[in-house]
This record gives C-alpha cells, structure tokens and sequence, in this order.
C-alpha cells in the first residue's frame, strides 16, 4: 500500500480508480466490509482501490478540543489499512479551502479530474462540501454526467447493532469492552512509544511503561487489566492507567501507564500495542501515595483474576507472530 499525503503528490490515474471515503475512525468491522467491497469492484474493473481520508478529522478541525474522542491516531490507521487490500491510502489535510469548498467543486475539481473515478462507495448518509450540501443523491446526479457509479455501502449490523464509531465510542465510555470488540473485530487497543516518565512508580514497587497519548480527549478512562506486545513477539500481561494522574500531578495531558506483571526489562523508546481487555475502576484520586499503593494491590489482584479468566477461555497466538508466547 503506498501512502500519499496531499493531491499534489497523486499520480495520474489515466484509466481511472475505485474509491471510498471517510473517517474510518478504528477501521472497525463496518468499514472492512467496505473496503472489501471496494476491493472487488476494483478486481472486477482492474482498477487501483484508493481510500480517501482526511487528517485531522473535518470535526476536529471546527470544534477542536471539543471533538469526539478518536479511536484511533493517524499512525496506527496506516498500519491496518496496510493490512488490507488497498492500493493507495490519501491523506489530505483539512483546511480552510476544504472547509469552503463547494460540494458540486470537490466532485468536479477533486473525483473527477483529480482521480478520474469509475466507482465511488459511500454511505447513503455521506455529507460533504460547505454547509454540508452534497449528499449521496448529489454524486448520484453527477456521477450520471461525468461516467462515474456511486455504491451505497450499506449497513452493517452485528447482533442487530448497527455498527459505527460513535457506538464503539460510547461502549468504551461506559467500560464496555466486550461490546466494544465485537463491533471493532478485535479488542481495543493502543499504538505508542514507551517514553521516560517521572519514574515515581518504580518508588512504590510498580513500574510502568508510560506512552503518551497525543489527545486530551480519549475513548476509555480509567483502570484496566491489558495485554502488551510488540516485545519479542510475546504477549505481557499487566495492567494500565488512563487519564491524567490526579493523585500525582492532576494534568491535564492524557497518559497511558502500563505496569507489566513479573517484568523488568527497560523498553525506551519501543513501539508497542497495549490491548484493554476488562475495565477494573474510574480513575480516581487518593489523598497520598500510600492510599493508592494501597488501590494498586488491589488493582493488579483483580486485573491478574481476570486476565487468569480470558486467557483459560482464549488461547491463541496473535496475527503475524509467528513465534507466539504469552508471559
């Protein structure tokens, strides 16, 4: 898959192009049936798969802080989409002139002449352009004079869930992870560096692998049992923090802190993947340290309980490890 940030860098595609575009906010189930879909039109065609998305995000770029959560970075979008059959991901930067831009412009300046499409699949509740005029009749319309097909994606429905970012958004929000996986495909999980922290927990016996999380808005808040990989191709079980340390310094920055259980190896400067398996608590602040050693012990006990209880039910390696273990 090559990525191609901006119009600009976009090679002529003199026999044209499928395409979909979207947020694809955690790549979850619904949006791999698309791009399934997608894929097959293109085989049929011969014709190269093209996702578009736009970064940062067009509500990000209006309400800014205010924005609903992300599932997913930038970074770890590109690395699923890599995972699937597409040819080219687009990035293109949300800004201003797309902010201003005409819905009948972007179909002309942008599908059209731009990426010469053949095939566009979008939902039936698509809205682009300024103010949000175009819609899914709209490319209908234009796609009958400029000799493009527009596909509804269609609804797809998961225990007769309509599957969508918002509600995996919200299942997280309310500590419901097990929801949350079988919308997303897999279970919830997190791309970062391990960078240096403040090393205050190595004082009270627990240390922990500290990834910063970019975002002042996060999806899942609080304490929970995880796994971690990205190590040696194992899997470490542990459990991690979200949220802004009350008890510590009250911040507003969003850290993710994970404490692996029976390890002590240093990993700065490691990229790896912590997945959350089952909420434990709310964030929460103590009156000093010795009361949260105190929750800790209590913390790593109930993550330990039920990891113990997932792993009896599950035991299989993960995708592309081909030298599995689980520590």
């Amino acid at each position: 898959m090559r990525l191609i940030r901006g119009l600009s860098h976009l090679e002529p595609l003199k026999n044209g192009c499928v395409l979909t575009i979207g947020n694809f906010d955690g790549l979850h189930l619904g949006h791999r049936a698309v791009i399934k879909k997608l894929a097959e039109r293109g085989a049929a065609l011969d014709l190269p798969v093209i996702v578009m998305t736009f970064e940062p995000q067009p509500l990000e770029y209006f309400l800014g802080e205010n924005a609903p959560s992300r599932l997913m970075r930038l970074r770890e979008k590109v690395i699923q989409f890599s995972k699937l059959p597409v040819d080219d991901l687009l990035i293109l930067r949300f800004n201003q002139y797309f902010a201003d831009c005409d819905a009948e412009q972007f179909i002309e300046d942008v599908l059209v002449k731009k990426l010469n499409i053949k095939h566009l699949v979008v939902g039936d509740d698509f809205h682009f352009g300024k103010a949000r005029r175009g819609n899914f009749a709209m490319l209908k319309d234009k796609g009958k004079l400029f000799g493009f097909d527009v596909e509804d994606t269609g609804s797809y429905q998961v225990t007769g869930l309509r599957v969508s970012s918002t509600l995996i958004r919200d299942a997280l929000g309310e500590g419901n992870l097990a929801l949350a996986e079988k919308l997303l495909g897999c279970c919830y999980s997190v791309c970062g560096r391990v960078a240096h922290g403040d090393k205050r927990g190595r004082t009270i016996g627990y240390p922990t692998a500290n990834i910063q999380m970019f975002r002042k808005n996060t999806p899942v808040n609080g304490v929970f049992a995880v796994t971690m990989t990205g190590i040696d191709g194992c899997e470490f079980d542990g459990v991690a923090n979200v949220g802004t340390r009350p008890t510590v310094d009250g911040g507003s920055k969003v850290i993710l802190e994970a404490h692996l259980f029976d390890f002590d190896r240093e990993i700065y400067g490691r990229y790896v993947e912590v997945h959350f398996k089952q909420k434990i608590r709310d964030e929460m602040r103590f009156q000093s340290l010795d009361e949260l050693k105190v929750q800790i012990v209590k913390d790593v006990a109930e993550a330990k309980a039920a990891l113990s209880s997932l792993h009896a039910c599950s035991i299989s390696p993960l995708p592309g490890d081909k030298d599995f273990c689980r520590v």
